[in-house]
């Protein structure tokens, strides 16, 4: 499209209000309004100047804050649904998902998890919604910013008169010492720290224009923080995992593709002495026992490779004892003490025995976490498990079955063979504080010998790659919003013509304390102060609707 050339003689891209250089109005509305536009200094956007193409069409949809502000609408809401019920990272991970909802909270959990809440901040049309609001962000920011600083950066000092005439703050002088007034009015304004210049009569003085790009700048800080947000998504960007230990076992540090692996040693709890007389009188307000440390004895090792299906090789890499806020750190990883559960089901041993007789026939030790499926006791007997319920209960057909994988309540029917039944053997149902002969026909019993119990830590695996994203976001938003609502862009313009001196102010926020600038410019020049014609605007209508009001009366 064909550039706009303003008298003065500048090129303005067309879409131009007000000229570049000297500000004059180019648009007929402009010429006809008593105040001019001011919020980007009249210059041509994007969005409203081109719609032809299609990335015209998808520039101007994102750059219009009313969908900036539906996406965030949108969002706010989702985000809020999404807290409703737990999602799906927070509830025990040994249940179905699906049947978890429904249990627990009934047809609206059941709902919940059809429409996919329960996994709501990691959906593909969640991210599209953040990515949709970052995009908008951009682009909004970009239609505004750039012709802004290009029409502030062009900026002329003498301007034209019908800019001057149409800024919201606009006065004339009279007086034969219009030059000495400029003059005056130019050292009282640089000793108020504005950036003056004079030129052939005419005067800007300036301030504090790094103002106008706190929007922009909390634009940026947003789009980083949302970068982070959606960052952690990403694999090896973000890793919050829970890893449970058995003392004496070694398990896989989740999230590290099974490159490290952590060893609980030892799990403790440490209270505080009742004697202590630093300790002693508080702890018999707080009504006993207090913990003082939770602390796992933990060895890290790093697998070194190994044959799929083979044990890894590992290597030790170092020990290190775990508290709460003494993490294990390791590569950009770190261990924290979560969680704890003390004295869990181990070893369970049982005896086979002649019910009639008492005769211990032999004991069996079962690993609760990996039972084997036959025990041999010799002597034609054997103990044949056909059914283990780690976490047993009886289900909505009276049928026993198992809440989890987790031995809190374990329960077995064994098939017991013996020299007297050496091919179909005995039943026997065996549950803590429970025996029963399933047939009622048995010679032999299992009886209970005695419990092996360990203690279990929860280690919270914790890696974040984002974390300098999310930072950065935040501190850049701080600082555009302290730096465009603390400070204001104040312009004064003068200029003289003749016995005249025709002065105008504008500012993008605090129009109070722009009208005290021009009070104490004139006490210090005797100009005259220059008149709010939006204040006037209202008072004349406040006045008129006064009048309708007292006619209607009369």
């Amino acid at each position: 499209m064909e550039k706009v050339k303003c008298e003065c003689g500048h090129l303005n891209p067309y879409g131009t209000h007000l000229c570049e250089s000297c500000g004059k109005p180019l648009d007929e509305r402009d010429k006809q309004a008593s105040m001019v536009d001011m919020r980007y200094e009249g210059v041509a956007r994007r969005s409203q100047t081109y719609n032809k193409t299609v990335v015209d069409k998808i520039w101007n949809f994102f750059s219009s804050v009313k969908v900036g502000v539906t996406i965030i609408v949108l969002t706010l809401i989702a985000s809020s649904i999404g807290t409703i019920f737990p999602q799906e990272m927070y509830i025990p991970g040994n249940v179905d998902p699906a049947q978890h909802y429904e249990e627990e909270y009934g047809i609206p959990g059941l709902i919940y998890y059809t429409l996919g809440f329960h996994n709501l901040y990691g959906s593909w049309w969640y991210m599209a919604l953040i990515a949709g609001l970052g995009i908008s962000l951009i682009i909004a920011s970009l239609d505004r910013v750039v012709p802004l600083y290009r029409a502030l950066k062009k900026q002329k000092i003498s301007r034209n008169e019908g800019f001057l005439k149409r800024q919201r703050l606009f006065g004339v002088t009279e007086t034969e010492q219009a030059e000495d007034v400029l003059e005056q009015s130019k050292e009282h304004l640089r000793r108020k720290r504005y950036n003056v210049k004079v030129e052939d009569g005419s005067l800007l003085a300036e301030k504090n224009r790094f103002a106008r790009w706190g929007p922009y700048i909390n634009h940026i800080g947003l789009i980083l923080f949302l970068t982070g947000c959606m960052l952690r998504f990403f694999p090896g960007m973000y890793v919050d995992e829970l890893v449970w230990v058995r003392e004496g076992e070694t398990q896989a540090v989740a999230g590290t593709e099974r490159e490290y692996y952590v060893k609980n040693e030892e799990f403790f709890i440490e209270t505080y002495d009742e004697n202590d007389e630093t300790f002693g009188p508080a702890l018999e307000r707080a009504g006993g026992n207090q913990i003082k440390t939770y602390q796992t004895n933990a060895v890290l090792y790093k697998s070194s490779g190994g044959t799929v299906g083979t044990e890894p090789e590992l290597t030790k890499v170092k020990s290190d004892s775990i508290e709460v806020n003494h993490p294990l750190r390791f590569d950009d990883y770190a261990l924290y003490q979560y969680d704890y559960k003390l004295n869990e089901l181990n070893v369970m041993s049982l005896s086979m025995n002649n019910r009639e007789s008492g005769e211990k026939i032999g004991t069996i030790d079962i690993d609760l976490f990996d039972p084997e499926g036959e025990y041999d006791l010799g002597n034609g007997y054997r103990v044949v498990i056909e059914s283990y319920f780690p976490n047993f209960e009886f289900d909505e057909n009276g049928e026993p079955s198992t809440i989890s994988d987790i031995p809190d309540n374990p329960a077995f029917i064994f098939r017991m063979f013996s020299p007297e039944h050496p091919d179909e053997g005995e039943y026997s149902f065996v549950a803590i504080r429970s025996n029963e002969d399933i047939f009622g026909e048995n010679t032999y019993e299992m009886s209970f010998e005695g419990v092996e119990t360990k203690n279990v830590t929860a280690l919270k695996v914790r890696k974040d790659h984002t974390l300098p994203f999310l930072i950065a976001g935040g501190s850049i938003f701080m600082i555009g919003l302290i730096q465009g609502s603390y400070w204001s862009h104040r312009r004064i313009w003068l200029r003289r013509f003749g016995n005249e001196l025709w002065a105008a102010g504008h500012t993008n926020k605090h129009w109070a304390s722009m009208k005290k600038e021009f009070q104490a410019l004139s006490e210090k020049t005797g100009m005259t102060v220059p008149e709010d014609k939006q204040a006037k605007k209202a008072m004349e209508e406040h006045t008129s609707d006064g009048r309708d009001d007292n006619n209607g009366r009369t």
